[in-house]
């Protein structure tokens, strides 16, 4: 499945390099540097106009079934902003979950949230729940810092998505999310690394399965 919107996307060049030279642990974090200063360098009003196009491609994708768990993530440094599609599902029924690091170098854990919830900050300053149930995500909807057409994603270096995906077994439904401007032509998939079964942009919707 792949639709598009051309009203609302902006093309950016792809990496070239498809054979880095340094090694990829090095060549990963230059990409990463350069993908997060091109999203926060777009500003917010292109953003806003992405996001209004990515949300409803977003909802299509998720199921509809009461008492599902959505594990979902707190937006920061200018990624899709998803808070209103958390309101949105648990108004629904459904069960949106954000990630909290528990230990360093261990997968993350997922703790329900709804609108209201006390928050605390944690690791990278980023709030989570506090007090809440943790739970198992059917669901696991991704921030993408870049991404390829193979549906391997570029994260922020921790390693924390890795480790919980490999965890969770069988894997939920993985949706990644991001913007065009970080599309990839390869991230030089890693054997740890585990594709998304989708990837949800402003231009439209990649199967990657």
């Amino acid at each position: 499945m792949n639709t598009s919107s051309p009203s609302s996307t902006q093309q950016f060049p792809t990496s070239a390099d498809s054979a880095p030279q340094q090694s990829p642990r090095d060549w990963r974090r230059q990409q990463r540097t350069q993908l997060l200063e091109r999203r926060l360098a777009a500003g917010g009003p292109l953003r806003r106009t992405w996001n209004q196009a990515i949300e409803p491609l977003l909802r299509e994708l998720l199921p509809e079934a009461p008492d599902t768990v959505f594990g979902m993530y707190w937006p920061f440094k200018g990624e899709f902003a998803i808070r209103p599609l958390m309101r949105e599902l648990h108004k629904r029924g459904g069960h949106p979950a954000l990630p909290v690091v528990a230990r360093a170098r261990e997968p993350l854990e997922f703790h329900r949230w709804h609108p209201g919830v006390t928050m605390v900050r944690s690791v990278y300053n980023i709030p989570v729940p506090e007090d809440t149930p943790r739970v198992r995500p059917d669901v696991l909807v991704v921030p993408l810092v870049g991404f390829d057409a193979a549906g391997y994603r570029l994260g922020y270096g921790g390693g924390y998505y890795d480790r919980t995906i490999n965890a969770l077994q069988p894997h939920p439904l993985l949706i990644g999310v991001g913007y065009e401007m970080s599309r990839l032509d390869t991230i030089h998939p890693q054997p740890h690394d585990i594709p998304m079964d989708y990837i949800v942009t402003e231009a439209g919707v990649s199967d990657c399965r």
